[in-house]
Formats: C-alpha cells, sequence, structure tokens
C-alpha cells in the first residue's frame, strides 16, 4: 500500500509540474519537476535535502550544483503565475482572499543577498532578512484553503519601491486572475490612506481591520462631516446582536460571547463611497473594528458574515505557519535575490499541490486519507489537515524511494508526529 500511495503522489506531482511548467523550456521544465519533488518529499527547501530525494547515481554536489544553476533562471516567476491561474478558478465573488504579511528572519546569515532589517514575528525581535506577503483564498467559515500567490522582497533591493508596492502588487496580480471575484480582508497594516485609495477607486470589495486612530466621516451623507475617531465611534456604537462561540486559547478551548454592531461611515478623502464600521467586543479589552465597503444590513445573517470573515481570516493565520513549518521555510539558505524569490514560488506551488490538488478533490480523497494515516499522528487530525498531508508525503516517499539504493531494513521507519 505504501509504495502505491507514494507511486500515486509522485504521478499527481508530476501532473502537477508539467501544467505549470508547459510554457517554459525542457530543461527548465526538468527542473521544476524535480525542485516540486524533492521540497514536497523532504520538507526542505535546501538544495541538498532536494537532491538527495532525486537519488541520482551521481556526487550530491553535482546534482546540488545544477539545481542552483536552474533555480536562477528568471522564467521560472512564470510558475507563480500558473499556480494563481489553476487556484483562480476557485474564487467566487464572496470568496475571501486573506492578505498576510510575514517575514523569514536570517538573524545569523552574513552573505545573502539584500538582507534587510525585518520583524521576527516568532521571536518578536528586530533581525536581518526577508518580508513576504501570501494571499490564500478560502470561502467564510471553511477550512479548504487555496494558496493563490506568495512574494519576497527586501527593502534593500534596488528594485524596491514601498512596502504599499509590495502590497498593491499582491492585490492586482491576484485581482486580474480572478477577474475582481473574492472579498479582501487584511488584518491592521491594511489600515493605511495609500490602500484605501487603489482598493476604493479599483473596486475592490474589503474588509480591513482598523488601529483605532483613524478619524472617520459619521453617516453616509455627502454633506454630513461630523467626524469621529475610529475607537470612540466603536465604543459608542450600538451592538444589535450576540453570540457565543469557542475559541482556542493556550492549548484549552474558552467560550467568548461577542456582541456586534454596526454603523454607517466614510472616509473623509472619500466622502461619496459608502463605507461600514463593524464592531464586535468580547474578544479583547478593546473592540474589534473591521472598515469595510461590503453592504451591511440590520439583520444578523448579513452582520454575521462579515465578523465570521475576519474571524476566519484568524484561522487562516495558521496556513503561514503551515508553510514555513512544513517546509522548513526559514532553513532557506540559497544567497542571491533571484533564487530566493523563485523559492518562495516553488514552496507556495507545493503548498497548493498539498492543500488544493491533493487535500481538496474528491477523486483524490483517498489518496489524501492514505497520505493522513500514514503520517502516524498519535493524538488525531487536527482541523487544519495539511500538516498531516504534507507529512503523509514525505513518509510514504521515504519508505517508498524511487530507486532500490538501500537494503529494505534499512529504509527509514514512519516517524510519529505530533499536532
Amino acid at each position: 500500500m505504501i509504495a502505491q500511495t507514494a507511486t500515486k503522489v509522485r504521478a499527481q506531482l508530476d501532473a502537477f509540474s508539467g501544467r505549470l511548467s508547459a510554457g517554459l523550456c525542457k530543461p527548465a521544465r526538468r527542473f521544476v519537476g524535480e525542485a516540486l519533488l524533492g521540497i514536497a518529499t523532504r520538507g526542505s527547501v535546501m538544495l541538498s535535502e532536494i537532491g538527495r530525494a532525486l537519488e541520482e547515481p551521481i556526487p550530491l554536489i553535482k546534482t546540488e550544483t545544477r539545481l542552483s544553476r536552474n533555480l536562477k533562471r528568471p522564467e521560472l516567476a512564470e510558475i507563480g503565475d500558473a499556480v494563481l491561474a489553476e487556484g483562480a478558478g476557485r474564487i467566487g465573488e464572496r470568496t475571501l482572499l486573506i492578505l498576510d504579511l510575514s517575514d523569514i528572519a536570517k538573524p545569523y546569515a552574513e552573505k545573502m543577498e539584500h538582507l534587510a532589517r525585518v520583524r521576527d514575528g516568532s521571536e518578536g525581535t528586530i533581525a536581518d532578512g526577508y518580508w513576504t506577503a501570501h494571499v490564500v483564498g478560502v470561502e467564510n467559515e471553511d477550512n479548504a484553503i487555496v494558496p493563490l500567490f506568495a512574494s519576497l522582497w527586501s527593502q534593500k533591493a534596488p528594485d524596491f519601491v514601498s512596502e504599499n508596492e509590495e502590497i498593491l502588487a499582491a492585490v492586482r496580480t491576484v485581482a486580474a486572475a480572478c477577474h475582481g471575484r473574492g472579498v479582501w480582508v487584511i488584518d491592521r497594516g491594511g489600515d493605511r490612506g495609500e490602500l484605501y485609495a487603489p482598493l476604493i477607486d479599483e473596486r475592490h470589495a474589503f474588509i480591513v481591520r482598523n488601529k483605532g486612530d483613524r478619524h472617520l466621516l459619521i453617516g453616509h451623507s455627502p454633506s454630513g462631516t461630523a467626524k469621529g475617531e475610529t475607537e470612540a465611534l466603536a465604543l459608542s456604537c450600538p451592538m444589535h446582536f450576540a453570540t457565543h462561540i469557542v475559541r482556542e486559547q493556550a492549548g484549552q478551548e474558552v467560550a467568548h460571547r461577542l456582541d456586534y454592531g454596526f454603523r454607517p461611515v466614510r472616509l473623509p478623502a472619500h466622502p461619496r463611497t459608502p463605507l461600514w464600521l463593524v464592531v464586535v467586543r468580547g474578544l479583547g479589552e478593546k473592540p474589534l473594528m473591521l472598515l469595510t465597503n461590503i453592504q451591511v444590513k440590520r439583520n444578523r445573517k448579513s452582520l454575521w458574515w462579515i465578523v465570521a470573515a475576519y474571524l476566519t481570516r484568524w484561522r487562516i493565520e495558521e496556513t503561514i505557519r503551515f508553510i514555513k513549518q512544513s517546509y522548513d521555510l526559514e532553513d532557506i539558505r540559497v544567497l542571491s535575490y533571484r533564487r530566493l524569490r523563485n523559492m518562495i514560488v516553488l514552496v507556495n506551488a507545493v503548498a497548493f499541490f498539498t492543500a488544493s490538488v491533493i487535500g481538496t478533490r474528491m477523486k483524490l480523497e483517498i489518496l489524501a486519507t492514505h497520505l493522513i494515516k500514514a503520517s502516524k499522528r498519535l493524538f488525531g487530525i487536527p482541523d487544519f489537515r495539511y500538516y498531516a498531508i504534507a507529512d503523509g508525503i514525505r513518509a510514504v516517499c521515504a519508505r517508498s524511494p524511487r530507486r532500490a539504493t538501500k537494503p529494505l531494513e534499512d529504509i527509514p521507519q514512519l516517524a510519529f508526529g505530533f499536532p
């Protein structure tokens, strides 16, 4: 069964790789297939690990050299476009497009090109590294993710303009592929006038969490001039409805009562554009403040859709951890900036394969089940099962190598993993 599952995984990955690289030259197509296989089966972005997955009958250093040379190809950026094209068909008018900014901290690196200062989210410190942007599609209150887009940048790179331009590039690239479908859900980092202007002018539906210090015009009347600070408006906002949710905190399930309401507002720079400030109390000392251009009506279903969309965004933050942890992204060691950017594109392609090809297609459901079983998790499968699928791919491929290069008794056994 292990050998059969491994063969099916490789066949699916070969077909996926072929679709992504169809427009590239033969050496590039070969490299894309090798890179995706290596990342998926070794769970690593290190070229030495990718090389080991290929099991070539030549010195490993020669395989690494070839991989490094091909990783620098500028046309590999097209792989990101191909992944986005595959995923765009899964995005509907109300599909959430979760935009998340993250980082790759490299505190001990010295020779990596264009290293810049970033805030290490895992340690809460400032270190050398790179910024990344990820866009993930998901239906409201669902777990089936579609990794659509990933990019890496450094503020020290010669072509860098600004963080706002990097964010807008991600929005415009995904929006163009999805023909404007989807609702953008962005954390407090999106609460910037430089982003609201293009979001409104280009007619993107959005939900943006506010910091609380922005001044808004009260009401939808174009002639109205009364202003208020967001947090003050939130504190005086009438709470129309209430509900209870269960949230995991420090490994325990904690019940929360949520009170939520809304009020019509406008941005001073866009006085003719009706917006709604949705307010949620019960998740912290300060109310949660969400600014949206999606029409909100005074009924529970309409208002809860906005609240649930942001709560879904919180859950999908796990996606970024899944990508970074499952493929050991922070252990990336290539030195050139182009190779770094290409590797991010390839990792996103593997995440798409794991989550959206193996993870959700009905005809591959049995295969996904076998992979989850192969991961040997002792405490069951969490809702975010893509960790288990990624672990399963590595496990079955480790036990069923492409070539019989080792005696059967030397083939590694399935490792126990913990959710």
